[in-house]
């Protein structure tokens, strides 16, 4: 084995949890792996973040006012902590005290299952708490009709500010979708992403792809976190990237 790969093993075999950070995707055409250097014995990580430094998209004081973090953020399992943890790690990549908004993608639910209000409620609770602290300035959500939206728009104490449609399975939007979003000032917006992202297999298929004698089988897809930086007044998207987390299954 390679000894950079044995280092890499080293590392994931004593973590509990691996982050990685793709840098700015904008003008970029190819990812490079940067990792932490190599510990002693006594001094390996519990978390494991793998970044590439030189392509952080650490905003400035002075630039804070000139743009607008979006973000948008797919959650592979149920747990609150998840949203938390996505949103510091989020607010600390970039440099920056509040995201602008936060639109949730809840974990896909088995086949022939619906999302109800009872699914959407823990992680909308964790994002109220997080528009208090002022963590985020305006949470939004994803794929719902306009039934299930007026549900949680009543339940909800900090209301949606958005709802993402995806076009792939409307062409056009709800005319009761629509009268009910403008007549509660909630934004829609459209989008082409895939009901899941990125799936478990795929993730430990990439982690492997490196690194063909790492067993990634007990590692367990988080969360990945998509973060757009736009320039208010132009409209245009300075930089957007990726963040991940996986966690070591508990046995």
């Amino acid at each position: 084995m390679d000894p950079q790969n044995t280092e890499a093993k080293l590392l994931l075999d004593h973590a509990k949890t691996v982050r990685l950070h793709t840098g700015n995707l904008v003008n970029r055409s190819r990812l490079k792996k940067k990792c932490p250097g190599s510990p002693s014995e006594e001094d390996f990580p519990d978390t494991l973040d793998c970044s590439i430094p030189q392509e952080t998209d650490a905003i400035t004081p002075e630039e804070r006012e000139e743009v607008k973090v979006s973000v948008k953020l797919f959650l592979c399992d149920s747990v609150q902590s998840s949203i938390r943890d996505a949103v510091e790690m989020a607010c600390q990549t970039l440099a920056v005290s509040q995201l602008d908004s936060v639109i949730i993608a809840p974990p896909v639910l088995p086949e022939g299952d619906s999302q109800t209000l009872a699914h959407l409620q823990p992680a909308w609770e964790e994002l109220e708490t997080l528009v208090r602290s002022q963590r985020i300035a305006a949470i939004g959500t994803s794929d719902l009709d306009k039934d299930l939206l007026e549900q949680l728009y009543n339940w909800a104490q900090v209301k949606p500010s958005s709802n993402q449609v995806n076009l792939a399975s409307c062409c056009v939007m709800p005319p009761d979708l629509t009268a009910f979003a403008k007549e509660f000032d909630i934004q829609l917006l459209t989008h082409n992403d895939p009901k899941e992202l990125m799936s478990a297999a795929t993730f430990q298929e990439a982690m492997q792809e490196g690194m063909q004698d790492l067993n990634m089988a007990d590692w367990r897809l988080e969360w990945v976190l998509r973060y757009s930086i736009i320039v208010k007044s132009r409209g245009i998207i300075k930089s957007k990237g990726y963040l991940v987390s996986a966690r070591r299954a508990t046995h």
